[in-house]
This record gives structure tokens, C-alpha cells and sequence, in this order.
């Protein structure tokens, strides 16, 4: 085995035309960086003339005119730079008197990157890695970068006459160029695979987008879950006609969690004996009753003698009327969306206390106003936890690349990094 077939093999070069020179090796500094330079020679014997598309025979010639040297950045070797420095032949056509060059697979045309290389990148851009960091270790710009993503990856195709039965719909973070700096996020509800990302979250912007839908489509859509956002609710109504709303329970647990906090709160401030313990027990109280532990005593900070969760629950609790009036209502609540008991939900809803906060009034009215929906969400079993998880890993993308200039660019990221963005490209070399 040569030693050319091996350096050639380990360049991942596999163009036969492509032979090294007689001292092929050397290092040298570009930008005050050392790079492994391979020379070598690009030649053959053409079969016509790219110009004037002359077929070369015995009547119509050609002759070799010199060299045109190019450094190619090739993929790092033992984390070195690597750079192909091909000589690639001049030809002269005698039928159009112009002079063409040799080619390759390996590079394209007035290009000096490799296709290994953006190839490389293509595969990097799947992961979660900002563009700048993708761009220093591939040694480009992050221009190169941006430009690999529209070249190497297919538009996004939307089929206008498709919806799954079951959505799942939210909105994220998105950029400042997006009106409200809020996009909107489309799941399907049972496999929680992203569909597709609307710029903005506006109602007029929504009916514009759905409108690409035919009727057909949008009446096969059985499920719809949301949360308490009331734009989506008059969308999915001129939008759905055969969709029922699911209000996400999440959404609906942290409406009644975020009152009693805020009513703990509002007691400890004008509560000086007590500050500490309701301050630093907000925990206990936000957890459901039935997961309080009865059986193991200890000693709690704060606290003299030895309690339980429950006991140190009750103590809190009895500091304050509306406090504890607050804390069983939250309780049954939270309780009857747990064991999906409507009748139950209904009951406590419809309950007039006037001894509860009016943090926890302002959420029953709500709950009360969505009621038809919360009973869709006690009889399905679906939620938002899916949409809510690619929103995470939205905002841990967005954060790793410290944001994104538009919006059509950090869409793409995004699609690609789920995968619902193909390769044009699979084996560009």
C-alpha cells in the first residue's frame, strides 16, 4: 500500500485524478494558525469542452495550458487545520479558442471549502450548537454557515390538506423581530411532534396562517389542548368546527398554586413571628395533601419540638383564617383535577366563601369561565407536556446561540434540530 493511497484515503479523497506531488507535505501559518498543507495535482483527458460543448477527437483538439493552484480547507487531521493545495490543469479548446479547468467532486466551482466539509456542518447543525461555535471549529465564517443551512437543507413542506386529529397548541419566547416577540407552536397531541411555527401569536396572524388549510383538513381535527390564552379559544372556534377544547391541567394547577402563594405571601409580610416559617415551608404547602407524610418526625428549623410534614402543614395553616379557608379550597381543587372528578370541581367552584382570598376568587371566576373546557380536559387524556417540552428545548437552543437575528433563521435551527428539515445533499464527495 503506497503511501499516496493512504494519505489520499485519510484525506477521504477518492477522486482517481487527483495525484500528489513529489514533496506533497509541509506546514504552514494562515492568520498565525499552522495548517497541514497537501499538494497535489488535479489533471486528466477531457471527453468535450464545457464552454462550446465541442466532443475532443481526432479532428477537434485541445491542448494542456498550465495550472491554476487553489487551497481547499479540508476537515481537521488530529485536530490540526487541513488544507488541500490542488493544482488543478488548464485546458485550451482549439473549436472555441477558451480555456477551461479540470474538476472535482471533492469541491465545487470558484469555491475554496470543501464539500466534505459543508457536509460536515450540515451534520453539526443538528445539534445543539450555536452557529459561531459550529463556524470556529470548522474553521468558516459565520456567513459560510448560514448559507450551507439554505443550501444544503429542502424548504419546509406543509400539506395543506393533512392535520392530525389531536393538537396541541402554545407559544414560546421567540425574537425581537416577531411581533410581541411571541411565536406560536404547533404540536401533534398524541405524538408530540412539531407541525409547524407561526411567526406571532396575533389572532388575525393565525386565521391567515390556518386559511392555507382546506376545510377538510382543519374539520378532521377532534382535539385541541390550550392554555387559558383567549385568542386561541375564538381561533379554534372560527377555525375547527369539529374541535373541542382541552384546557391543559398544568395550566390550570399553577392558576390556584400561584394564588395560594400569593396569599401566603401577603401574610407573612404582616406577619413578623411567623415570616420564617411561612417563608421558608411555601413548599409543604403548595404539595398535595395526600402526600404529606404522617409517619416520620423530625426536628424542622424554626420549629421546637419534633413534627411531621402534616403537623408542620397544620401549624402553618392555623396562623391565619383566610389562610387555611385558601389553602382547603386549593386543596379539593387541586384534588378533583387529580382524580378527574367534574362533579367535584364544579361543587367547590360554585361554592361562595367569602373567607378565601381574593387571589383565589379571581382564579375560581376564571376556572368558572372555562368550565366547559375543564371538562374536556377531565374526560381526555391529553395535555401540553409535549409541546411544553420542545418549548424547553426551544429556549435551551435560543440560549446556547445567545439568540437569533431573525426569525427565519432560528425557525430552521429549530427544524433541523428536530429533524423535520431534510438533506438536499446526502454524500456530496
Amino acid at each position: 500500500m503506497s503511501q499516496e493511497y493512504c494519505i489520499l484515503n485519510l484525506l477521504n479523497i477518492e477522486d482517481k485524478n487527483i495525484k500528489l506531488t513529489e514533496n506533497f507535505y509541509k506546514i504552514e501559518d494562515f492568520d498565525g494558525i499552522k495548517y497541514k498543507v497537501i499538494e497535489g495535482i488535479l489533471s486528466y483527458e477531457p471527453p468535450f469542452c464545457p464552454r462550446c460543448g465541442c466532443i475532443f477527437n481526432k479532428e477537434q483538439t485541445y491542448e494542456k495550458n498550465g495550472f491554476k493552484s487553489s487551497d481547499i480547507l479540508m476537515l481537521d487531521v488530529c485536530n490540526h487545520g487541513c488544507i488541500l493545495r490542488l493544482n488543478k490543469q488548464r485546458f485550451l479548446c482549439h473549436s472555441c479558442n477558451k480555456k477551461f479547468f479540470a474538476k472535482t467532486k471533492i469541491v465545487n466551482d470558484s469555491c475554496f471549502i470543501s464539500n466534505q466539509v459543508k457536509y460536515a456542518i450540515a451534520l453539526e447543525l443538528k445539534n445543539k450548537i450555536s452557529e459561531k461555535d459550529i463556524s470556529k471549529r470548522y474553521r468558516v465564517s459565520p456567513n459560510t454557515v448560514e448559507r450551507i443551512i439554505d443550501s444544503y437543507y429542502d424548504t419546509q413542506k406543509l400539506y395543506k390538506n393533512y392535520f392530525p386529529e389531536v393538537l396541541s397548541f402554545d407559544e414560546f419566547k421567540s425574537v425581537k423581530s416577531a411581533d410581541g416577540a411571541m411565536s406560536f407552536h404547533i404540536c401533534d397531541g398524541k405524538t408530540g411532534k412539531t407541525i409547524d411555527i407561526v411567526e406571532d401569536r396575533k389572532l388575525n396572524s393565525l386565521m391567515k396562517y390556518f386559511s392555507y388549510y382546506t376545510h377538510k383538513a382543519r374539520s378532521k381535527v377532534k382535539l385541541i389542548v390550550i392554555d387559558m390564552y383567549s385568542p386561541y379559544i375564538s381561533l379554534i372556534q372560527k377555525m375547527f368546527p369539529n374541535a373541542e377544547i382541552i384546557i391543559d391541567k398544568f395550566h390550570l394547577v399553577n392558576l390556584i398554586s400561584t394564588s395560594l402563594n400569593k396569599t401566603r405571601i401577603n401574610i407573612m409580610k404582616n406577619d413578623k413571628k411567623n415570616y420564617n416559617k411561612l417563608k421558608r415551608y411555601w413548599k409543604l404547602l403548595l404539595k398535595p395533601q395526600e402526600e404529606l407524610n404522617n409517619s416520620k418526625w423530625k426536628r424542622w428549623w424554626c420549629f421546637d419540638e419534633f413534627m411531621t410534614q402534616s403537623g408542620v402543614v397544620n401549624y402553618l395553616i392555623n396562623i391565619n383564617v383566610q389562610l387555611k379557608e385558601t389553602y382547603e379550597i386549593y386543596q379539593t381543587i387541586l384534588y378533583s383535577l387529580k382524580t378527574n372528578n367534574y362533579n367535584q370541581l364544579e361543587k367547590v367552584l360554585n361554592n361562595n366563601n367569602n373567607k378565601i382570598s381574593n387571589y383565589m376568587k379571581k382564579s375560581i371566576k376564571t376556572l368558572k369561565g372555562y368550565l366547559p373546557y375543564i371538562k374536556n380536559t377531565l374526560s381526555n387524556p391529553y395535555h401540553n407536556g409535549f409541546v411544553e417540552g420542545n418549548n424547553n428545548f426551544i429556549k435551551v437552543l435560543k440560549r446556547i446561540a445567545f439568540g437569533f437575528r431573525t426569525f427565519r433563521r432560528f425557525k430552521a435551527r429549530i427544524m433541523i434540530c428536530k429533524n423535520l428539515l431534510h438533506m438536499k445533499k446526502a454524500n456530496a464527495f
